[in-house]
């Protein structure tokens, strides 16, 4: 932008030039003029200086009158030769019948006596008018000035032309002078030009110093620096427009700045939004995005910018872009795949002017994947409690209709009635109890009472608790075998002593409920560098792959029947799953179907020295 313009092509030289050439047309139109006017001035004074005197064209008149044509002959040469006049090249003297009667050219006495074969000559005796004209003659390369100028003898009242005089003079010496006086001219005007073109480059350059000035100082608004100042150098206009550069350099500066803190801004808000934000143009192409749209479309900010946003939110086949500018009411989007679920709430404004030109349209994404799915929970929730509350409330009414129809006047059936009715509803109390500890947990309500406790004895301690129950006989009729693989080391675990056992104690239940007759359970407790990881393994039939995911979900069972059967509530492993998380750990399971279960605890954990435990206690 800001190249070197070369002197050439600069505007000192054009400004220069200008007034150099204003000044040589000027000089040519007065020097054309002068030459002219010098030469035509020249000339008449040297017409007037070859004109022959009166007295000679009187002498000439009365000698051409004379009837003595000898006579008169001697008095015409006398007459010629006594004309001195270094002007005049030839002089001769024609009579009325074209007869040459004299000539000064002494060289060339030939010609007196013999008829003249000019024609403007014997055109002048005819019409006795003054002829001249200027000739050029080259044999010797001269220019000639001819004047035939009539003789009239004057007799009485009648005029009469006796002749005429031929005067031939050299016009060289006229405009030898005319020539030099041209080229003291010519060098003067030259000289004048020079220097006129000396004096406008220095005062064209003290004009364009400050135009030059204000070129660059524009040129480093343009790119953003706005440090310089340009000098003024006078008060008027050009100082003037020097200032009104200043001022303007100040003003942009701070529109500047103004303009990139407002954007600063908008990019900070933009970048921190959690929910995503989309503007486009008129046409529906993406003119920005910010972190937050492109990380939940999955798109790159860069690969989306010019896009259509119907593209971009893949709403081609549903929507218009007019559909879109007309009616900005909130879209919800699908993006699930098989991976991931993915939903957003799309929400559509116009970007108009106050004249009411639409310029664009801005799109907020908001990512309600959570709650779409914790709805889908409280409604999966709210039917599942109906529908574990109306099962043993069904049978509960069954049974107690029946005895206030009169079974329980009979000894053999009321037992069995009351037996089960007390079943439903201890199940139903074990269902209340288990949503009121989640309740606690998800409201933070519940607190852990947390002690550093010796979990190689815990886990042993709820271990030997099964290994009476398995060697009592449950009524199962099934034999179990229960395995333990538990580090030497003893591992000091600061938990809540209550909600763990429970958690074991849930597990365990599984495994011994699901494992098959004289099945072996194995229960292992092994130390990583930061955790202690407990598993139990049972050899059931196992979890489908496609149940492995929702397996700590609430009310979710692989075998809805056979847990119903056995008072399951569907709860325990998701009580499970957030007393581990209380406990800033986590479990999982892998299982193959067909093959068993293992669930794996993790907690953490961090080594205690003997020594340093010796004198603690």
């Amino acid at each position: 932008m800001n190249q070197k313009i070369r002197f050439f092509r600069s505007i000192q030289f054009k400004i220069a030039l200008i007034f150099a050439l204003l000044i040589l047309i000027t000089l040519e139109i007065v020097g054309a003029y002068f030459v002219r006017q010098l030469e035509q001035q020249n000339l008449d004074t040297f017409k007037q200086q070859v004109q022959l005197p009166t007295y000679v064209t009187n002498s000439i008149t009365k000698d051409l009158a004379n009837p003595d044509v000898s006579a008169g002959n001697k008095d015409i040469k006398k007459i010629l030769e006594d004309v001195s006049n270094s002007s005049i090249t030839e002089i001769r003297v024609i009579d009325s019948k074209g007869t040459i009667r004299g000539s000064s050219d002494f060289n060339n006495q030939t010609v007196v006596g013999q008829k003249t074969t000019d024609a403007t000559i014997k055109q002048v005796l005819y019409t006795p008018k003054t002829f001249e004209k200027k000739i050029y003659d080259e044999s010797n390369d001269k220019r000639y000035y001819v004047s035939i100028v009539p003789l009239v003898n004057t007799s009485g009242n009648a005029t009469t032309t006796v002749g005429v005089t031929y005067v031939k003079a050299n016009l060289e010496n006229l405009y030898s002078n005319i020539n030099d006086i041209t080229v003291i001219f010519v060098t003067a005007s030259l000289f004048a030009a020079i220097l006129v073109l000396l004096i406008t480059i220095v005062i064209s350059r003290a004009i364009t110093r400050p135009i030059d000035e204000m070129k660059k100082q524009t040129i480093r608004i343009s790119r953003g620096d706005y440090s310089g100042k340009v000098r003024v150098y006078s008060n008027d206009e050009l100082g003037q427009l020097a200032d009104a550069v200043n001022n303007l350099s100040v003003r942009v500066e701070e529109a500047q700045e103004s303009s990139e803190a407002e954007r600063r801004r908008l990019d900070s808000v933009l970048s921190h939004m959690t929910d995503g934000v989309i503007a486009t143009d008129r046409r529906g192409n993406v003119i920005i995005m910010n972190e937050a749209a492109s990380t939940l479309l999955d798109q790159n900010e860069d690969d989306s910018i010019g896009k259509s946003i119907l593209d971009i939110l893949d709403l081609r086949n549903q929507y218009t872009l007019r559909d879109l500018l007309e009616n900005q009411d909130e879209i919800m989007i699908d993006l699930s795949d098989v991976e991931h679920e993915q939903i957003l709430n799309a929400y559509f404004s116009l970007i108009q002017r106050e004249s009411g030109f639409i310029s664009g349209l801005v799109c907020v994404l908001h990512d309600v994947t959570e709650q779409q799915k914790i709805e889908r929970e409280r409604e999966s929730f709210v039917s599942n409690v109906s529908h574990e509350l109306r099962t043993p409330l069904t049978s509960m009414k069954s049974y107690i209709e029946a005895l206030n129809d009169g079974a329980w006047k009979d000894p053999e059936v009321a037992p069995g009635f009351l037996k089960v009715t007390q079943n439903e509803t201890e199940r139903m109390m074990r269902m209340i109890n288990d949503l009121l500890n989640l309740s606690r947990m998800d409201s933070g309500t519940s607190k852990l009472e947390l002690e550093l406790v010796n979990l190689n004895e815990l886990f042993g301690y709820v271990l030997d608790r099964f290994d009476m129950m398995i060697n009592t006989d449950d009524g199962t009729g099934k034999k179990y075998t229960i395995k333990r693989d538990f580090t030497k080391r003893d591992l000091w675990v600061e938990l809540d002593t209550d909600k763990i056992v429970q958690v074991i104690d849930n597990i365990m239940n599984n495994a011994i409920k699901y494992s098959p007759d004289g099945g072996e359970i194995t229960c292992r407790l092994l130390e990583t560098h930061k955790h202690v990881i407990l598993s139990i393994s049972d050899e059931g039939l196992g979890v489908p792959k496609k149940d492995l995911t929702h397996i700590f979900d609430r009310f979710f069972r692989v075998d809805k029947a056979r847990s119903r059967a056995q008072g399951g509530t569907g709860l325990g492993l998701a009580i499970s799953k957030e007393v581990i998380e209380m406990h800033k750990g986590k479990i999982w399971l892998d299982s193959s179907e067909g093959k068993g279960s293992t669930f794996y605890i993790s907690l953490p954990y961090e080594s205690y020295e003997e020594d340093l435990w010796d004198e603690i206690e």
